[in-house]
């Protein structure tokens, strides 16, 4: 489902919506252990870092007052820096944190 302006208001209301928000911890454990991975180079590292201080900083490419953009800037910039993490990360290390993560999950519950 690709996501709009005008479906992003349904989509926030939605099963799917909830189910990524039922995950966050899920991400947080798996961000956490590439992130502590020694099999992980150290430019994928420095991009989680930079991404996580870009979002605390009180610097920003667009200022907050501007209320739409101010905002959208900061949510582009960190999932762009999650997803590219993600990406420069060895595919096998993040199969194996997820499979891992994964089975911890099923067995608590």
């Amino acid at each position: 489902m690709a996501l709009t302006i005008t479906s992003l208001p349904r989509y926030l209301f939605t099963a799917r919506f909830l189910q990524v928000l039922l995950h966050l911890p899920s991400f947080a454990r798996l961000y956490w252990r590439l992130l502590r991975d020694r099999r992980v180079a150290i430019l994928p590292k420095a991009l989680l870092v930079l991404t996580f201080l870009y979002l605390v900083s009180p610097l920003d490419v667009v200022p907050d007052f501007l209320f739409p953009v101010g905002e959208m800037d900061d949510v582009v910039v960190v999932l762009g820096g999650l997803w590219l993490f993600i990406r420069l990360c060895p595919p096998m290390v993040v199969r194996e944190i997820v499979h891992d993560i994964g089975a911890r999950a099923r067995a608590r519950g």
